[in-house]
């Protein structure tokens, strides 16, 4: 009998999300080269990755679901053999390379791009629609549109450039440095020079017309679309959010809005992604274009390291949704939002832990509310002007950073000289839902 050669496991960088990242290495800078054809779904694409070797490493692997990779070249290293596997490209290196090396790694690669299909967190990655592309990364998709180093904390900067027939508008992150028009394609450069983790990285593709909102906020949407009522608010929003989170961390804002019904908005640095469905003036559709608009603080400039702090993204994002509702007229002021939630979750099961839902609940709507009744009691103990300090230079000092639970509890204690830790511990680790905050 023979004997058997044991298959090296691969990395997981966060147990949330078991299969992707690899922590050995850091990509610096992302530049993407890519071309679609909406007939056939084909997407082919030249990547190079500017990356440094954070722990010596005989091996780099990297994360590419459902395209495949047809060359590669390294620069700085050489390449023993390479693989695909379960999902990811394996480049067993000729030797072991050492923390602190640069490399410089080019892949081309091509194929027919679908969503990764996970049972905890569902669909997400590139979906074609009736006519166009949605990208919807979060957690777990962006493998399927590019090779990367898929974990919330290795941040980068993004060159992304997409060919699509003439015809189609293409939107990504960042700044628009080029657009260019060839016989029967155009071609579009997007610069994001921010960190911005993989999840965030996106292009959207469709017959969409732009509307400008001021210097800063513009909607891309089919012609017909009427954004009265709720979209033209983004400018506003972005006014006062700038008064109670600090200066918006990017150079501008953009809304998509695809012809297809959304059931959820789709979050992403520098842009959001609505459905036609959210064209509506109800409170219901609202909330949640102030929600998204939020994440470029809280989310995209500051960003979790860790799946299992969720709530420092969608506590945040959802306070801001109350925020909103009081500075504009809406439905309930701030703290009558905090109420009305905090009665709703009483009523709850009491199951989940909020600084560690677990990878199945990271996304339950309690993770939500509660994260936001959390940030409500710590205003109501340090009061407004304490409060909203905490979040303008939580916002602003640790733009483009990684950040955990304890990093905030540090941050808002030294800020505040109160034991924030204390104070949110029952907030973040019991299950049992505390009472309401009183003054």
């Amino acid at each position: 009998m023979g004997r058997l050669t044991a298959v090296p496991q691969l990395p997981t960088a966060d147990p949330y999300l078991p299969g992707h990242g690899d922590p050995s290495y850091a990509v610096r800078h992302y530049d993407l080269d890519l071309a679609y054809v909406p007939d056939g779904n084909r997407l082919t694409g030249t990547a190079v990755l500017d990356l440094v070797v954070l722990q010596d490493t005989p091996r780099l692997v990297l994360d590419l679901a459902g395209l495949r990779a047809g060359k590669l070249r390294l620069d700085g290293a050489r390449v023993k053999k390479w693989s695909a596997r379960e999902r990811r490209l394996v480049l067993q290196l000729d030797r072991s390379v050492a923390a602190g090396t640069p490399l410089r790694l080019t892949v081309v690669y091509g194929g027919s791009p679908k969503p990764v299909i996970d049972r905890r967190h569902g669909d997400a990655g590139w979906e074609e629609l009736e006519d166009g592309v949605i990208v919807a990364a979060q957690p777990h998709g962006a493998p399927t549109w590019f090779p990367c180093n898929d974990r919330p904390d290795d941040k980068a900067t993004y060159r992304i450039t997409l060919a699509a027939p003439t015809g189609y508008a293409v939107v990504s992150n960042g700044t628009l440095a080029a657009h260019q028009r060839h016989a029967s394609a155009e071609s579009w450069t997007y610069v994001m020079d921010r960190p911005m983790s993989t999840y965030l990285a996106t292009v959207q593709i469709g017959r969409y017309a732009t509307t400008d909102h001021g210097p800063r906020t513009r909607t891309i949407a089919p012609p017909d679309a009427d954004l009265a009522g709720s979209f033209d608010q983004q400018p506003a929003m972005l006014e006062f959010f700038e008064r109670v989170f600090g200066p918006y961390p990017y150079d501008g804002y953009t809304a998509v809005i695809t012809d297809d019904d959304l059931e959820i908005p789709l979050e992403s640095q520098s842009l959001s992604t609505f459905g036609r469905n959210y064209c509506k003036p109800d409170w219901s559709h609202v909330r949640l274009i102030a929600h998204e608009l939020a994440h470029q603080w809280y989310g995209n400039a500051v960003t979790l390291r860790r799946w299992r702090d969720i709530w420092l993204h969608e506590g945040f994002a959802c306070y801001a949704e109350w925020l909103w509702s009081e500075e504009s007229g809406g439905p309930r002021t701030c703290d009558a939002w905090a109420r009305h939630h905090h009665e709703r979750l009483a009523d709850l099961p009491q199951d989940l832990v909020l600084a560690d839902p677990g990878p199945e609940l990271m996304f339950d709507d309690r993770v939500y509310k509660r994260g936001a009744l959390a940030l409500h009691a710590l205003r109501v103990a340090v009061g407004d002007e304490a409060f909203f300090g905490v979040l303008r230079d939580w916002a602003g000092s640790r733009a483009g950073e990684s950040v955990t639970t304890d990093d905030f509890l540090d941050f808002a204690s030294a800020r505040t000289g109160t034991d924030v830790a204390g104070l949110l511990r029952p907030w973040l680790y019991d299950v049992a839902l505390p009472g309401f905050p009183q003054g």
